[in-house]
């Protein structure tokens, strides 16, 4: 069903949000339990999960409300802990949903279409709209030096600090043999850090060996390859020089002797 919306008690035009009871598959694990769970369709991207709780609170108590760029599965959402970066900006229409506490709250909101167009902005709760929303989407943008760095030096500690525990808890597991009798190597620098294990050493020295042992083999047939090319251009030349001579005797038994 068809729900008619005003953003503004000036707005002529009503705008349509698309509703219907939110149905998924035996088996199929959501977060938006069936029967008490209402999709909304058609959701403008200036209007948000509050707007839109306070817009269905007449229908019953509501418990969540998710909007989302597109159905399907909900997607776990970390926990957005900077409000300088990682923000997103919502440019097209959205889907919600609208999970109530009890199922007569979807049948409520479903017959809430017989009604004339609902107000959805208030004076208590304005819904910005417009260049009012741009002129706060602006003002947002502008970011407080302080409070930034603030938060960039909290982030930068946490993160030296987790840097410092992970090389603390390798270094007191560098060298020891687990259950399996693997021994953890840890890279620092350019180069690995080799085990302190005898096994591990000769490992170490039989691929070395190995290593010289396929380079001497290498440059003895590289000297091989070039002594057979050597010799392969000796020969043609060779033959070069016999098939002159053949030929100048060829062109002497050819010559016209008339007496």
């Amino acid at each position: 069903s068809a729900l008619a919306v005003k953003f503004g008690e000036r707005q002529r035009s009503p705008h349509y949000l698309l509703v219907k009871e939110h149905q998924v598959r035996e088996g199929a694990g959501t977060t938006h339990p069936p029967r008490r769970t209402l999709f909304v369709l058609n959701v403008p991207p200036y209007c948000s999960p509050d707007s839109l709780s306070r817009l269905f609170a007449r229908c019953g108590h509501v418990q969540s409300v998710d909007i989302c760029e597109k159905p399907g599965p909900r997607e776990k959402k970390g926990k957005l802990t900077s409000k300088f970066f990682n923000r997103k900006t919502v440019t097209g229409f959205q889907v919600a949903y609208v999970v109530f506490r009890k199922p007569s709250g979807v049948q409520a909101a479903k017959a809430l279409s017989q009604e004339g167009p609902l107000l959805i902005s208030t004076e208590s709760h304005p819904v910005k709209t417009g260049i009012s929303k741009w002129i706060a989407n602006y003002a947002a943008s502008v970011v407080d030096q302080e409070e930034l760095k603030a938060e960039v030096d909290t982030y930068m500690q946490d993160y030296d600090k987790k840097i410092a525990e992970e090389e603390a808890k390798a270094a007191k597991e560098e060298g020891v043999p687990d259950e399996e009798g693997w021994v953890k190597v840890t890279r620092k620098g350019r180069k690995p850090g080799l085990p302190r294990t005898e096994a591990a050493n000769l490992r170490v020295l039989e691929k070395e060996k190995q290593k010289r042992a396929r380079k001497e083999l290498l440059n003895f047939y590289a000297w091989q390859h070039r002594e057979t090319k050597r010799e392969h251009i000796a020969q043609l030349r060779k033959k070069f020089e016999e098939d002159k001579q053949r030929i100048a005797l060829m062109r002497a038994q050819r010559k016209f002797r008339p007496y």
